[in-house]
Parts: C-alpha cells; structure tokens; sequence
C-alpha cells in the first residue's frame, strides 16, 4: 500500500559523483575528489515527490536512498541491484504502477532508453503516466560515450519526442540534436512539433527561453560565484516541475510562467556554488533571497545561502 500520492514521479538514473576537490582542473591532474550525491531531480522546495529506479546494492547505492529519505522523497519504487550498473536492468515487470499513476507529472531523462530491459520499462511507464492523466516531462541527456555513437544518441533521444507535454534542454542540447547554432532561434524552433505545451531552453547563467503555442520570451539568469555546475540543470527543472505540480495553469498564463521560471533559475544557479548535485540543492528562502539580491546587482555568497 502506498503511503500518499507524489505529484511528481521522476523515472531516471541515481549516481555517486565524483568531483574534483579543486576547480578549474582536469581528472586528470586532481589530487582528490569529493563523493557527492546526482542524478535525477530532487527537491528541497516542499513539493511531494518519488523517485522509480534501481540501486546498487552496496554502500553507495543504499547512501543514495538515504539522501532520497532525507529530502523527503518517496522511495517506494525502487529496488536494489548489485552488478553490472542497477539502473539499466529495470524490468517492466518491477515498476510501481500505481505510483506512476497517481502522480501529477511524470518525469523523465533519456540514458534509461540505451539498452534493455530498461528502455521497455521506461516506455511501458510512459504509457502509464500518458494514460493516467499525467503531464509528461522529458530533460534528455547527452553522455556520448554511453551510446554507440552521436548518431544512435541523437536518435535515441528523439525517438520519444514528440511524446512529451515539456521538454526542457540546455543550449549545448539544441547544438547536438540540431547541428545548428542554439541562439538562433529557428533552431530552437525546428523542435517544436503540434502538442508540445511547452519547450524550455536554458543558457546557463545568462537563464533561460521558453516558448509555447501562444507566447514566447527569457527571463535573466543570476550573478554568482560558480564552483561546480553540476546538478544545474536537475535544480532547474525540479524547481519547475514543483511549481507546475502546484498550479498547472504556470503552463498557458505567460506572468505565472515567467514567476515560476525565475525561481527555477534561482535554484539552478545556487546549486552551482557547491559542489555536487543534491548537497547544492537550495531551499526555497536561498532562492527567494537570491531573486532579491540579484534585482538590487548582489551577488550571493556562501553565507547567504541558508542551504
């Protein structure tokens, strides 16, 4: 039995990251790195969320759980698995329907499509949250050497495009998937198809676009140190999502979407000024803080950051 429902289910992968300790160096030539917990989006915001997948049965994977239960993400779909990497082996058979369907939005990435069982899994849940009523979120991922080649990533990435109501991408993704300049925005548009609610497109600290049927704009980045940039994106789309999973409407009413997104870029530019993806996930004052500070020219530091 489930314990309540979670407006926003997220279908991905979890990982350990490791960072330099030191910015600005390759792998290379770090002498250290600090071990630091990524992947799908979580969120600090107060939203209700879940999270389906698999995890390595060793300490690391059973950590990643732990970080999920103490951000108060509902663990309930997933299942641990040891060798070779857990999150490709979900069956279809191993997912918690009912949690996919009584979930608000459905959220999605793209590596879960590179190989079998999980690419079935993914589609079969898709169809489940299609069904149910969901609004479907899709943020791919371009990591080249997972895939054969460019090409097959490229068409493994589209090849569930047109199924998604939102699609959200960085700029250097519209680079790949197009072969085209991402400022340009015939570009941009040339991934836009009939059904579409919205498409989302950020360039990194100078924000973000948006475009829907009926309007089309940017909001502003934010000014701030930047440390890692990992987990920018996920901060982004997770604040997003918690907000569409409040109010819908954010959707087709231009002013409420512009609020929403303003608070994404927030969040996505704090997380940049710690290393990793969750520890750097902000709050909802941090961000808040930081939309103020940054209408008045303020940079945020360390100590402002309430995380």
């Amino acid at each position: 039995m489930l314990r309540s429902s979670s407006d926003v289910v997220c279908f991905d992968e979890m990982l350990m990251d490791f960072v330099p300790d030191v910015a600005g160096v390759s792998l290379a030539e770090s002498a250290g790195f600090v071990n630091a917990p990524g992947g799908a989006p979580a969120t600090k915001l107060g939203g209700s969320s879940a999270f389906i997948g698999k995890f390595g049965d060793d300490e690391f994977g059973h950590m990643l759980v732990d970080v999920l239960k103490k951000n108060e993400v509902n663990t309930e779909g997933f299942m641990f698995y040891r060798n070779p990497s857990a999150d490709m082996l979900l069956k279809e058979s191993e997912l918690n329907m009912d949690l996919i369907k009584q979930a608000k939005i459905f959220h999605y990435g793209s590596i879960s499509l590179i190989t079998e069982p999980c690419r079935s899994a993914h589609m079969a849940a898709m169809k489940a949250a299609r069904e149910a009523g969901a609004l479907l979120s899709y943020d791919p991922n371009v990591r080249l050497p997972l895939w054969p080649s460019a090409e097959a990533c490229r068409q493994g990435i589209m090849s569930i495009w047109n199924s998604a109501d939102l699609i959200k991408v960085s700029d250097e993704e519209v680079e790949f998937l197009t072969q085209g300049d991402a400022s340009d925005e015939k570009n941009v548009l040339s991934l836009w198809f009939d059904g579409l609610k919205l498409l989302l497109v950020t360039d990194g600290e100078k924000g973000c676009r948006y475009f829907t049927k009926n309007f089309k704009g940017a909001v502003k980045g934010n000014s701030v140190k930047t440390v890692d940039t990992t987990g920018a994106g996920d901060a982004f789309i997770g604040s997003f999502l918690h907000s569409a999973a409040r109010d819908s409407s954010i959707l087709v009413n231009e002013c409420k979407l512009k609020n929403a997104l303003e608070m994404a870029n927030a969040c996505g530019a704090i997380c940049t000024t710690m290393k990793g993806a969750i520890p750097a996930l902000p709050v909802h004052a941090s961000a808040q803080n930081l939309i103020l500070g940054a209408d008045l020219g303020v940079q945020v530091t360390e100590k402002d950051k309430n995380i």
